[in-house]
């Protein structure tokens, strides 16, 4: 009896050393043996970068240098604003060149400018989107996420959301939701009726709560993650709560008959029971109710937070540029005159309107879904890929 305990001890032991050593080999290959691998590859490659450092790679400096700089006075910011915006980024382009290497932790970001490199880049499949942080699908889901004949579905559905038509209707929206934040901009009181509709009561709750929820996750993300985070929950399901509301509203309004176009949720769900219905009723082959939800938060917070930022660099090379305000003003009053309320506002009309605002900068972010070798590089699955363009 003695001997069976201490062998059953004995074979528990060795259980429990062997997962040590098993889990210990793999958390040393993620923080150290494969980042240092990746590392000697991409440098045979010719990209260039500071060293790879234990865990956190270049995490802190990055950081340490943004803080800095967003504490240097405002009046010192000049049209060169990659220093101010994303100074790690800029300062080591400007040490190792335009095709380098940053460390997010243990994951390589590679800088890639070669206009052949990025063409082959977008028409690749295996160029992915990088996993997103769990707390971030608090904010960001749906079309942002998805991948393959999921997104292409999607992709369809809303699509039809931004015909010109389409757009056209939602006109009267854009224009009470303009002239609402104008009539009240001491109070600073701004209503997205394009989005859920013209109703203030119905959407502003759920508005307040996005704003509140974006605010805590980014101040939470720049920390560890620690699942469980009990008021972000809360907050999310209030969200949600609420878009169920109003998704069943329209839907039953659909159902009915009613012609509701006058907002991207109305649209959205009128696009969805019309693709239901095309392939015999198969709700398979739309949207999901949770899937019309997430779409809605999605592209509130992505219209809002591009738009927004859109307004604050036009609104900040205006004011460095006096002369581009007169010319605006000028161009105004002759396409519309001093009276004339700009329903349709054609962008062809306006040269110096479509000037200031192309003048926005873009990014984007892929990441590889397997290993793939270019034409003069090869690069590795783990590798996440930015491409800066103007």
């Amino acid at each position: 009896m003695e001997d069976s305990l201490v062998t059953v001890r004995a074979l528990l032991f060795s259980l429990v050393v062997g997962l040590l050593i098993i889990w210990g080999w793999r958390v040393l290959n993620w923080v150290w043996l494969k980042p240092k691998k990746l590392e000697k590859c991409l440098r045979q490659q010719g990209y260039s970068g500071n060293s790879y450092r234990f865990l956190f790679g270049e995490i802190k400096e990055i950081l340490t240098m943004t803080r800095q700089a967003r504490s240097k006075p405002k009046s010192s910011i000049t049209d060169d604003i990659a220093p101010y915006v994303i100074p790690h980024y800029h300062q080591t382009v400007k040490t190792y060149g335009k095709n380098s290497i940053q460390w997010f932790g243990p994951s390589p970001r590679i800088t890639i400018t070669d206009p052949e490199l990025i063409r082959e880049i977008f028409t690749k499949y295996e160029f992915q989107k990088p996993r997103v942080n769990p707390l971030l699908r608090l904010l960001f889901s749906g079309l942002l996420t998805l991948e393959g004949d999921e997104w292409a579905k999607h992709r369809k559905i809303i699509s039809h959301a931004f015909h010109q038509d389409k757009l056209k209707s939602m006109l009267p929206a854009f224009y009470e939701c303009c002239t609402e934040m104008i009539d009240e901009w001491e109070k600073m009181v701004s209503v997205d009726g394009s989005t859920f509709g013209s109703s203030y009561e119905e959407g502003n709750r759920i508005f307040l709560l996005l704003d509140e929820q974006t605010i805590l996750l980014t101040q939470v993300v720049q920390s560890l993650y620690i699942p469980g985070w009990r008021k972000l929950k809360v907050m999310e399901k209030e969200i949600k709560d609420s878009l169920r509301e109003l998704v069943k509203k329209r839907e039953a309004a659909v159902k009915a008959g009613e012609v509701i176009n006058d907002d991207l949720l109305g649209i959205l769900v009128e696009s969805n029971f019309k693709e239901i219905q095309e392939h015999g009723d198969h709700k398979n082959m739309g949207m999901s109710f949770e899937d019309v939800v997430d779409e809605c938060k999605l592209f509130y917070l992505a219209g809002q937070e591009t738009t927004s930022v859109l307004l604050v660099w036009t609104m900040f090379l205006l004011a460095r540029y006096p002369n581009w305000q007169t010319k605006e003003r000028e161009e105004v009053l002759q396409v519309f005159g001093d009276d004339q309320i700009p329903f349709k506002f054609v962008a062809t009309d306006s040269d110096c309107c479509s000037i200031t605002v192309n003048s926005d900068l873009n990014s984007l972010l892929a990441k590889l879904s397997r290993q793939v070798c270019s034409q003069e590089v090869e690069l590795l699955s783990i590798s996440r890929i930015f491409l800066p363009h103007v």
